[in-house]
C-alpha cells in the first residue's frame, strides 16, 4: 500500500483580502534568505502562518509548503509528505526516495534524506521549504533528520519553520555560524499603529486612537486577542465600557472572547462550532456527517468571510481547519456542555472516514470515542496491506493507540503486534504476544474438537488471516530465535512452518527455509547454508519479493567467499544485479549493498581502482537502494580499499565511522569491525591497543572455537604474533602456534577455505619470525595452491614485507611462479617499484630521537622486550611508545622489519 498523500498537507494558504501589511516583517523574512533557516517561533495566536504566508506570495521563489499532524510522527508518513511538497515545485523530484519509502524494508531517515539533498544540490534555481506547526511533532527522530538536513543543506533550498516553541535543533551553532534568521513573539506582537489598521480596517470597527491603543495595550499585540475582541464588539452599543472590562492574561481573555463569541451566535452556528471542534481538518460532507445537519460546506464558507478563525486548505476552498487554539478552547466548551456528544461526534467522523477510505482517520476517531471494539477491527482489516509494504512503524503507532486488555482478545492483532515489534528490534515484548495468540488457538482448538462454540471474549475480524496464525507464528519464533542466538529453536520452528503451511503459499515456507539457512550459515556449515538459503530465496521470489530475493543473493554471495569461491560468489552478486534489471528496476532495493560486495571482490584480486568505482556507483545511485546495513558496509569497503592502498589511519577513521552506522540484522556479521580495527593497529604497530582489544572482547588462545568468532580468533593469533615480534616471548609463539592450528582443522572441517587460505599464510609467516624459511615455505605453498584458482591477491599482498620475502623465496623454489610474480607486482605497483627497491628507497618522513636511535640498537640484538627495557632503565610501556614510534617513522610492522629498513638506511 502506498502512502495516501494527504493534499491539504501541502496547500500554501492564500492571504486574506483584508490583512494589515507588515512590511518591517516581510524585509527580515528576506533577508533571512541568504541564511539557511528561518524560525518563526512565538506562541499561539501571533499570526505565524498568516505571516509566512503572505510573504511566500510574493517571493521571488517557488515554495514548497507541509502543514506538520501529530501522525507525522510516523516516519513513512512523514518523509513521503516530505517528498510530496517537493513535488509541488518540481514534479519529478523524489522519486529514488519514493521507490525506497515504498519498498518491503524503507533505509534509514538519513539515507533517504541524503538522496534529496543530492537531488536538491542538482537543482539549477533555488526555492523556500515552509513546515508549519512544527511543535505539533513530538519525536527526538524528526528533529535529528532535520538537524541532518541543515547540516548538509545546498544553497538551492532555505528551510523555514513556524512553530509555537523552540525545535530541537541545534539552534546555539546555526546562530553562533550567522545561518539563522529568528522572529519570536516579541516580533511578531501589532504595534500600535497595526493593531489600529486590524481593528477598523480588517475587523470594520470604528475605534478611537485610544481605544485601539488601550485594546493593544491590554492584549500586548496578541494578534488572536484582537481578532477575538474584534468580533465581540460587533454589534455592541457600549464599547468603552467592554474596553474598559477586558483585562487578562492570553489564555483567560481567549477562553473569556471565546465564550463571549459563542454565546452571541445563533444556536445553530454556536452548535455546528462546537461539534466540529472534534475534527482535524473540516470538510462540508464530512462536518454534515458529524452534525448530522445538511450546510456543512455553506457554513465554513461563511465562517471564512467572518474571518472566524477559519483556514482554507485548498484552493477550492473544500477544506478548511480551525485556528489550532481557537479548536482548542472550542474543544474544551464542547467536553463542558455536551460531554455526553464527544464520542458519538468521533464515532461519526470515524465511520465516515471508513467510507471514504482514510483507514488512518477511522481508527484515530474509532480510538477517541473509545470505541475500542470498533478501532480493533479497523486495525485488523488494515494491517495486512502495511504489512506487506512493511509499514511497522504505522503498524505500531495504531496498536499502541489500543489498550492492552482489548489487543489480548484477538489473536490476530497479537501475532501482528509481535511481528512489528521483532522489525523494529523491541524483542523483549515478541514472546509474551505470540504466547497469548497461542492461548487462543489452543482453546479454539479444544472448544472445536469437543464441537463446543468458539470462546465468546475471543475476537476475529479477518477470517483468513486467523487460519494462517499458526504458519505465522512459527515463522516469527523461528526468527526471534536467530536474532537470539538459538540455532535449534530456529530450526524447530522453521520445520514447523513447512509442516503448518502450504505448498501453494511460497512466501512463508521460502522464509522458513531461509531462516534454516541461516541457522546453519550460524553453525558453521556452509554448503547446507547455501542449499538451503538458495532454497529458501527461490521460493521468496516465486511470491513476487524481488527486493528479499536481491537481499539474498547479497548473502549467497558471502557465503561464497567464506568458503574461498570468489568466482561464484561475483556470480551471485550478478545474478543479482540481473534479476532487478528483469523486473525493470536496476536500482531496486539492495542493489547499492551488491555493488559494495562486489567491490570487495575486486579489492582482493587487486584492482582497487575497480573496487573504488564500485563503490561509487553505489553512492551515486543512493543510499536508498540499499539496505539498512548499507552505509556499514560501504564504509567498510573504504576502509579495506584505504588499507590497500597504504592510508592506514584512513583506514581507521572510516572503520570508526563504521562502527556508529552498524545495525544488526538476520545475517551474520562474521568480521566484527573492532576486529578489523584491531588488524589495522597491528599494521601500525600498536601492540598496546591491540592487547586492549583482546582483554576486551575475553579472548584466550585456549578458547572453544565457533564459526561466529573466527576472524577474531584469527585477529588474535595476528596480536600473539606481533607481540613476539615486539617482545620475542617464546609465549607468545608458542600460544599463536597452537592457535592456528587449532584454528586450521576447524576451517577446514567446515569447509571455510578463504579462512584456511588466510591461517595458512600466518603459519608461514610464524616460521619466517623465527627465521626457519624452508619450514615457511610449506604452508605457504599450499595456501598458494588454494588461493591461485580463485584470483586471491590482497590475503598475501596485505601482510607486507615479511610476505614479500617468503614469496620471492616461493618463486626461487619454482611454486606457482607465475602466480606469485603477479602477486609480487600488487607491492610495488603503486609507484612502479619492486618490493626490494620500494622500501629502501624512501626516505625517512621523521627522524629518530637519540633515545630511540639506542632502543633501535637493541632491537638488532636477541634480547627480549623486558630485558631491552631492563637495558635502558624504562618500563616496557615506555619501551612499546618508543617502538611504536621507530616503526612509525620506518614504515614497517615487525621488530625483524625496523632492522632491516635500519640497515638499508645505514641507521645502526
Amino acid at each position: 500500500m502506498n502512502m495516501p498523500i494527504l493534499a491539504t498537507k501541502l496547500y500554501i494558504p492564500v492571504p486574506r483580502m483584508k490583512v494589515v501589511q507588515r512590511l518591517r516583517l516581510i524585509d527580515r523574512l528576506n533577508e533571512g534568505l541568504s541564511r539557511k533557516l528561518t524560525l518563526v517561533s512565538a506562541s499561539a495566536g501571533f499570526g505565524k502562518t498568516t505571516l509566512v504566508s503572505e510573504w511566500v506570495a510574493g517571493c521571488d521563489r517557488p515554495v514548497a509548503w507541509l502543514s506538520l499532524d501529530e501522525a507525522d510522527i510516523d516516519t513513512t508518513r512523514f518523509l513521503s509528505h516530505l517528498v510530496a511538497a517537493l513535488q509541488t515545485i518540481e514534479d519529478n523530484f523524489g522519486g529514488g526516495a519514493v521507490s525506497a519509502l515504498e519498498s518491503p524494508q524503507p533505509p534509514s531517515t538519513d539515507s533517504i534524506l541524503t538522496v534529496l539533498i543530492n537531488e536538491i544540490s542538482d537543482l539549477p534555481y533555488k526555492f523556500v521549504l515552509v513546515l508549519d506547526d512544527y511543535h505539533v511533532i513530538d519525536a527526538k527522530w524528526i528533529d535529528d533528520a532535520i538537524s541532518f538536513l541543515l547540516e548538509h543543506l545546498p544553497p538551492q533550498m532555505h528551510l523555514v519553520i513556524a512553530t509555537r516553541e523552540n525545535p530541537q535543533l541545534p539552534l546555539g551553532r546555526l546562530r553562533a555560524r550567522g545561518h539563522l534568521t529568528e522572529l519570536r513573539d516579541a516580533d511578531l506582537r501589532f504595534t500600535p499603529g497595526e493593531a489600529a489598521a486590524f481593528l477598523n480596517q480588517v475587523m470594520g470597527l470604528d475605534l478611537t486612537a485610544d481605544e485601539t491603543t488601550a485594546l493593544e495595550t491590554r492584549t500586548e499585540g496578541w494578534i488572536a486577542g484582537l481578532q477575538l475582541a474584534a468580533l465581540s464588539m460587533q454589534g455592541r452599543k457600549d464599547i468603552p465600557a467592554f474596553i474598559r472590562e477586558f483585562a487578562g492574561d492570553n489564555r483567560y481573555i481567549m477562553d473569556y472572547l471565546v465564550e463571549e463569541v459563542l454565546q452571541r451566535q445563533p444556536d445553530p452556528i454556536r452548535s455546528f462550532l462546537l461539534q466540529t471542534s472534534v475534527l482535524d481538518q473540516l470538510h462540508g460532507p464530512l462536518c454534515d456527517a458529524v452534525t448530522g445537519q445538511e450546510e456543512g460546506a455553506a457554513r465554513l464558507q461563511s465562517l471564512e468571510r467572518g474571518s472566524f478563525f477559519v483556514v482554507p486548505l485548498d484552493d477550492r476552498r473544500q477544506w478548511y481547519r480551525y485556528h489550532h487554539l481557537f479548536a482548542e478552547v472550542l474543544s474544551t466548551h464542547l467536553r463542558t456542555d455536551q460531554p455526553d456528544q464527544v464520542a458519538a461526534l468521533h464515532r461519526r467522523a470515524s465511520l465516515w472516514h471508513e467510507q471514504h477510505g482514510s483507514a488512518d482517520d477511522a481508527i484515530r476517531h474509532a480510538v477517541a470515542a473509545e470505541d475500542f471494539g470498533r478501532a480493533a477491527d479497523l486495525v485488523e482489516l488494515a494491517i495486512p496491506s502495511l504489512r506487506r509494504s512493511r509499514q511497522e512503524a504505522a503498524m505500531l503507532r495504531w496498536l499502541k493507540s489500543l489498550p492492552d486488555e482489548t489487543v489480548r482478545y484477538r489473536p490476530v492483532l497479537s501475532v501482528w503486534y509481535a511481528g512489528a515489534l521483532l522489525a523494529g528490534g523491541k524483542l523483549e515484548a515478541v514472546e509474551d504476544r505470540l504466547r497469548v495468540a497461542e492461548q487462543w488457538l489452543a482453546t479454539t482448538a479444544d472448544m472445536r474438537e469437543r464441537e463446543h462454540a468458539l470462546p465468546a471474549e475471543m475476537v476475529v475480524a479477518d477470517e483468513e488471516e486467523f487460519r494462517r496464525l499458526p504458519g505465522l507464528i512459527a515463522v516469527y519464533r523461528a526468527g526471534l530465535a536467530l536474532v537470539l542466538g538459538d540455532v535449534p529453536g530456529t530450526m524447530k520452528y522453521a520445520r514447523r512452518v513447512l509442516d503448518l503451511v502450504p505448498e501453494d503459499d511460497p512466501l512463508p515456507r521460502g522464509a522458513a527455509t531461509a531462516l534454516l539457512g541461516l541457522a546453519s550459515w550460524r553453525s558453521g556449515d556452509l554448503e547446507e547454508a547455501h542449499r538451503m538459503f538458495a532454497d529458501g530465496i527461490a521460493g521468496v521470489q516465486l511470491s513476487g519479493a524481488i527486493s528479499d530475493a536481491i537481499n539474498g543473493a547479497i548473502a549467497l554471495a558471502e557465503i561464497r567467499i567464506a568458503q574461498g569461491q570468489l568466482r561464484e560468489a561475483m556470480r551471485a552478486y550478478e545474478r543479482g544485479l540481473r534479476l532487478a534489471a528483469d523486473h525493470g528496476e536496476p536500482e531496486l532495493r539492495g542493489t547499492a549493498d551488491i555493488y559494495v560486495g562486489m567491490s570487495e571482490l575486486c579489492r582482493e584480486h587487486d584492482d582497487l581502482q575497480a573496487a573504488a568505482q564500485y563503490v561509487q556507483r553505489s553512492e551515486e545511485q543512493g543510499a536508498h537502494t540499499g539496505f539498512p546495513q548499507y552505509r556499514y558496509r560501504s564504509s567498510v569497503a573504504l576502509a579495506r580499499i584505504r588499507e590497500a592502498q597504504g592510508d592506514l589511519n584512513g583506514a581507521l577513521e572510516l572503520l570508526r565511522e563504521a562502527e556508529h552506522l552498524y545495525v544488526s540484522d538476520f545475517f551474520l556479521n562474521v568480521r566484527p569491525v573492532k576486529a578489523l580495527k584491531t588488524r589495522v593497529w597491528v599494521a601500525q604497530g600498536r601492540i598496546g591497543e591491540a592487547l586492549d582489544w583482546v582483554r576486551e572482547e575475553g579472548l584466550s588462545a585456549t578458547d572453544d572455537l565457533c564459526y561466529l568468532r573466527e576472524f577474531e580468533h584469527i585477529t588474535l593469533a595476528r596480536v600473539l604474533l606481533a607481540r613476539y615480534m615486539s617482545d620475542r616471548a617464546d609465549r607468545s609463539m608458542h600460544e599463536a602456534s597452537g592457535l592456528l592450528e587449532r584454528l586450521l582443522q576447524a576451517a577446514e572441517e567446515g569447509g571455510r577455505t578463504g579462512s584456511v587460505i588466510e591461517i595458512l599464510v600466518l603459519q608461514a609467516l610464524a616460521h619466517h619470525m623465527q627465521g626457519d624459511i624452508p619450514a615457511a615455505l610449506v604452508p605457504l605453498e599450499r595456501a598458494l595452491t588454494l588461493a591461485e584458482p580463485e584470483g586471491y591477491v590482497r590475503i598475501f599482498a596485505d601482510e607486507g614485507r615479511p610476505a614479500a620475502d617468503l614469496l620471492e623465496a616461493a618463486m626461487r623454489k619454482g611454486i606457482a611462479p607465475n602466480y606469485v610474480r603477479r602477486i609480487l607486482e600488487a607491492f610495488g605497483k603503486d609507484k612502479g617499484r619492486t618490493p626490494e627497491k620500494q622500501v629502501a628507497s624512501e626516505p625517512l618522513s621523521e627522524t629518530l630521537s637519540d633515545r630511540e636511535h639506542d632502543v633501535l640498537r637493541l632491537l638488532g640484538t636477541d634480547l627480549s622486550g623486558p630485558d631491552i627495557a631492563r637495558e635502558l632503565r624504562v618500563s616496557l610501556n615506555t619501551l612499546r611508545t618508543h617502538t611504536k614510534n621507530i616503526y612509525d617513522k620506518l614504515q614497517v610492522n615487525s621488530r625483524r622489519s625496523a632492522v632491516r629498513r635500519a640497515e638499508e638506511l645505514d641507521l645502526l
